[in-house]
């Protein structure tokens, strides 16, 4: 597993937030509910992913030690004319080049606070670039329009999906999610079925006594989830289902299923 390189991510921030903001502008309804968040509705899609935004960038920029209050992220809570999607807009432009400039100049190595184990400006420029890779397809599957991201993207989103699960069954083993992943060892394979070779777009979880461990590889498991990298991508995320036509599912379906109803960070 090898990270994109801190500019691809910056580069991927702006990327999406000019996608998102087409959404925003496309004339669909920002008052329909988010049917893969349906306690959102795409103006408050928008505005969690634009707040986010703006409180990395702020971390970032302050080179926080800690958390940083809301007070201090500035326009935190959304434009000033609610239900407007010119002003959505703008607000999430302006959102995306806080963020972005915030981590150009600090590059991948500024000391900043993180809830993970990773404290740097990188950490927050790939979570970031992936937070937003997987919240536009939220807005665009509620727009019902078409969505489509960077094969390496969609692979990396994978990656730090499968290490945020591994470090949360390190970090809060006694959580209710963390000891159910445990147990005897069961595995899933991920099988990207459109991309090059190279890309190396396959993956095995395994889930053991000891906990979730991963590799990229192509090897034979309890269940196998297999189709286009973008679908697989989407599945895994739980914004698919598994019964989707570009999908196909082989082994134990139920594993999956336990997988995706409880891996979470």
């Amino acid at each position: 597993m090898t990270l994109l390189a801190h500019d691809r991510y910056c580069d991927e921030i702006a990327h999406q937030v000019e996608q998102l903001r087409a959404v925003v502008t496309s004339g669909a309804d920002l008052s329909a509910t988010v049917p893969t968040c349906p306690d959102w509705t795409l103006e408050q899609l928008n505005l969690h992913m634009g707040g986010a935004l703006r409180w990395a960038g702020t971390l970032v920029r302050k080179r926080a030690e800690e958390n940083v209050p809301d007070e201090e992220i500035p326009r935190g809570d959304g434009p000033e004319t609610p239900g407007n999607a010119e002003a959505l807009d703008a607000w999430l432009a302006e959102a995306g080049e806080l963020a972005v400039g915030a981590l150009r100049e600090a590059g991948p190595d500024a000391k900043v606070w993180a809830w993970s184990e990773i404290h740097t400006s990188g950490f927050w420029a790939r979570r970031m670039a992936h937070e937003i890779t997987v919240h536009r397809a939220d807005a665009t599957l509620a727009a019902g329009l078409p969505y489509e991201v960077a094969p390496e993207v969609a692979a990396d989103t994978i990656d730090e999906w499968l290490q945020i699960v591994e470090w949360s069954q390190r970090a809060e083993p006694e959580e209710a999610a963390s000891r159910e992943l445990r147990g005897p060892g069961r595995s899933i394979h991920l099988h990207a079925t459109d991309t090059a070779p190279e890309l190396n777009a396959e993956w095995v979880v395994e889930l053991t006594e000891d906990g979730v461990s991963w590799h990229r590889g192509h090897e034979k498991a309890d269940v196998a989830l297999r189709g286009p990298l973008t679908d697989v991508l989407l599945a895994f995320y739980g914004r698919l289902p598994l019964d989707s036509p570009e999908l196909e599912v082989l082994g134990d379906r139920e594993l999956l299923e336990f997988w995706l109803e409880r891996a979470s960070f």
